[in-house]
């Protein structure tokens, strides 16, 4: 970019003795003082491998060059990690954690962590530079505090983790986060219904997240980062109390779903709620990694890489000693596992993946951006993110889905769209989000921001009675328009649907904004194991595709049945073999029984 090689050229006089810059052919070296850096691709994309067996692309990274040059990197931001807990002691974390981490076991102030996962994230987001052991994080300079919340999941925990003091009294330090990293999820087999009555907590959950978004911090707010989860192509979970791995299966091919995933991050509760910022993962090549949920919730991507065997992982801190972690001794494939030279005490680990790994890199981009400018409030940085997201893998063609209609004619659908060009003029892939988190770009805008987004306004829902009927196999689907009257431009929506079918895999339900735009809410081919209630009962999905277009007028909802039988749902455990669900096709039409819709915008 420009503003870039501009203003490389005009700091480097400034720069510090003790770093080390090359700015031949405008091209920043990351400073010495790590020896795992080099390999850390999502720092600084050069090809590497990350001690797999193959390499990446160069500049499919998350773009901190000037931000790290400048000294941009997340002073004065505190990071709270609700994982497995974080090993605070480790001496790549220690010098950035400060007071208010919990162990929500015993209430101490160690969060231990038993199983790395949460230490993993930590490193990635706030690994400490420059003090000549491991590698770095995203935001070096900022701080840490974490929770063993994925082995203590009660209500309590939940209220402490996310930023309510144990009396229920939100805290006001300075070092209380302003950044909130959930690298964690569920895929549940079935559609969630939003169902205050039936589960109060989840309005509880929703409330108090608004709140601290909105409020905490004095007005600036907070920011809830959360990974979109792990299943595009098959996922796990429960069948008459065995575990059971759920899989595609067409055309007499298991694990065939026509290039679409198999699982959706818009069925999860967590993933659809406004409040948290959702993310997919890229690989080192810049294209969704191969585990990635993905749909319209999500907001962004940020690297995860795939497994650290075949290709590239990420590289960042384990638990401490040979015993624990991710790198133990013993044979790996990725090299530098099992007390290697560059780490002979199995400290770090260059296998951590996953959308558990793009939502850290994704906090630390938020902690860095944050750290440009304490001002800003957390819209205001999600808008800056929004605004300098950039396109990668932009030759992805989406998916077209072929299928013989009920009159027995092949047709297709394009059941995922290549990159459009919405009404505002963002970018909208249903797998990416608005795109790549660009920290540079939104760090130079956050330096010359100082004005904040309008207030935030959210409508109430609106309703419309339905009873349009779907047919099977048929793109001739049903379809419902309600009229909005508040002139926002969006931030995004939210639909709640009412739809009786036999057989949800078949659906792919679309919205179509005033402004023509067409977005996917869920694609065809989810793998649901059934319907909730006879269908979609009360099901939430959100939408970020038509951020910054203008809400005012009809907002028209679209549902077509792509499937007269030949694609099933399979599910496996060694004991009892293959299962099948979805296995008869609809006989009887669906409908669209109703519909609502919200939106949040300013």
């Amino acid at each position: 970019m420009t503003f870039k090689k501009t203003l490389l050229a005009t700091t480097i006089a400034f720069m510090s003795a003790n770093v080390s810059a090359d700015i031949t052919d405008s091209t920043f070296v990351l400073a010495a003082g790590d020896p795992l850096v080099s390999q850390q691709w999502h720092l600084q994309n050069t090809g590497q491998s990350g001690y797999s067996l193959s390499s990446g692309v160069a500049g499919n990274d998350l773009d901190i060059d000037f931000s790290h040059l400048m000294g941009i990197k997340g002073r004065g931001i505190t990071v709270s990690v609700i994982d497995t807990g974080v090993e605070i002691a480790h001496p790549d974390l220690a010098a950035n954690v400060v007071p208010g981490s919990i162990n929500l076991s015993d209430g101490t102030d160690s969060p231990i962590d038993l199983n790395g996962h949460g230490t993993s994230v930590a490193g990635l987001i706030a690994a400490v530079e420059s003090n000549g052991i491991g590698g770095r994080g995203v935001a070096p300079l900022a701080n840490l505090i974490g929770f063993n919340y994925l082995s203590n999941q009660t209500v309590a925990s939940w209220f402490v983790s996310h930023g309510l003091s144990e009396d229920f009294r939100q805290l006001d330090r300075f070092t209380d986060p302003r950044v909130f990293n959930q690298s964690y999820g569920s895929t549940p087999a079935v559609p969630q219904a939003l169902d205050y009555v039936a589960n109060p907590f989840t309005e509880v959950q929703d409330l108090v997240l608004q709140d601290i978004t909105q409020n905490s911090h004095w007005g600036r707010g907070a920011v809830f980062v959360k990974s979109a989860g792990n299943s595009f192509g098959s996922y796990n979970t429960y069948y008459k109390g065995l575990p059971i791995q759920v899989l595609p299966y067409e055309d007499g091919v298991f694990y065939n779903n026509n290039g679409l995933p198999f699982h959706s991050s818009n069925i999860s509760a967590e993933n659809n709620n406004y409040w948290n910022l959702v993310v997919s993962a890229t690989n080192a090549q810049g294209k969704l990694s191969s585990y990635s949920s993905v749909g319209s919730s999500v907001f962004l991507t940020a690297p995860g890489g795939e497994y650290g065997v075949n290709a590239p992982a990420m590289v960042t801190v384990d638990l401490m000693g040979c015993d624990n972690g991710m790198n133990q001794e013993g044979e790996h494939s990725n090299s530098l596992h099992g007390g290697s030279e560059l780490d002979p005490n199995c400290d770090y680990n260059g296998v951590m993946n996953g959308t558990s790994s793009a939502a850290p890199n994704t906090s630390g981009a938020i902690a860095t951006i944050m750290s440009a400018n304490h001002a800003l409030d957390s819209r205001t940085v999600r808008h800056l993110l929004a605004t300098t997201a950039r396109k990668t893998d932009a030759d992805n063609t989406g998916v077209d889905l072929s299928f013989e209609d009920a009159a027995g004619e092949l047709v297709t659908y394009n059941a995922i769209p290549a990159w459009q060009t919405n009404a505002a003029g963002y970018n909208y892939h249903h797998f990416y989000g608005l795109g790549a988190v660009d920290v540079d770009a939104a760090v130079y805008k956050a330096l010359f921001t100082g004005v904040s987004l309008p207030k935030q306004q959210i409508t109430q829902w609106k309703t419309t009675t339905s009873n349009v009927e779907i047919p099977d196999a048929s793109l001739n689907g049903a379809q419902s328009t309600i009229t909005n009257e508040s002139a926002l431009i969006v931030e995004s929506v939210q639909v709640k649907l009412n739809i009786d079918h036999s057989r949800l895999r078949d659906l792919a339900i679309e919205l179509v904004s005033p402004s023509g735009t067409r977005s996917v809410l869920m694609s065809a081919r989810t793998g649901f194991l059934g319907g909730n209630e006879g269908g979609y009962t009360d099901a939430v999905m959100l939408n970020t595709h038509f951020y910054g277009e203008e809400a005012k007028g009809d907002w028209t909802l679209n549902v077509f049945d792509t499937d007269k039988g030949t694609s099933y749902t399979l599910g496996y455990n060694p004991q009892i073999g293959l299962i099948g669900f979805n296995s008869r096709n609809n006989e009887i039409a669906g409908v669209l029984k109703d519909w609502s819709i919200r939106i949040f915008g300013h």
